[in-house]
Parts: structure tokens; sequence; C-alpha cells
């Protein structure tokens, strides 16, 4: 289990890699690239993942009290099962498109932030618009 509480891990690269239970706490990993990321039983309490690349990644089980997830790519990721992650969170993701949630956060998203889970590209060009 990785222990990198507290580290600077600004656009860092950690496509695919196994990170199951490592200790993120407070990390700080603004832009990085965590696509098909295993992050499962993850501790991310309080990190940064603003602009993050999380499309793919397996988050199930992941403590997410307080971890910024302001514009990040949620695509295809896992988050079934995630601990403290609450609707404010989410509403601030750039798209939540055929990501696993939860009931009790997917139908109340769905209806108060129905464009998060548009297509990407469609979503993209209505912005331009």
């Amino acid at each position: 289990m990785a222990n990198l509480q507290e580290a600077n891990l600004q656009m860092a690269n950690f496509q695919g890699t196994d990170l199951i239970e490592a200790n993120l706490e407070g990390a700080n990993l603004q832009g990085a690239n965590l696509y098909g990321t295993n992050l499962q039983d993850a501790e991310l309490y309080g990190a940064n993942l603003q602009m993050a690349n999380l499309q793919g990644a397996n988050l199930q089980g992941a403590h997410l009290k307080w971890t910024d997830l302001e514009n990040v790519n949620l695509q295809g990721a896992n988050l079934k099962g995630t601990h403290h992650l609450l609707i404010d969170q989410l509403s601030k993701v750039r798209t939540l498109y055929d990501t696993k949630l939860d009931e009790e956060l997917l139908i109340p998203l769905k209806e108060k932030y129905p464009a998060l889970f548009d297509v990407p590209e469609l979503q993209d060009l209505k912005d331009q618009k």
C-alpha cells in the first residue's frame, strides 16, 4: 500500500497504475492522469484532483471527504460504494457520462445536473455555442 500523503503529484502520470488502498490524503493531484487507475479503497481525504483525468478509474470504496473534484473527467469511472462523496462535489466535475454511481447519488444528480450525463463530445459542442 503506497503512502503518498500530502505529496505534490501535480500533472503526474499514473495511467493504469494499481493504487489499491493507497494513502493520498491531502495530496495534490491537480491535472494528474489517472486514466484506468485502480484506486479501490484509496484514502483521498482532502486531496486536490482538480482537472485530473479519472476516465475509467476504479474508485470503489474510496474515501472522498473534502476531495476537490472540480473539472475532473469521471467518464466511465466506478464510484460505487465510495465514502463521504457528496452531490455538491459531483456537481463540479467535467462529466459523469457512463459513470457507475450508487442510486442515492445518481437519481438526484440526473434530476439537478442532467448535462453531466451527456456524451462528452456533445457537451463540449454545446459549451462552445
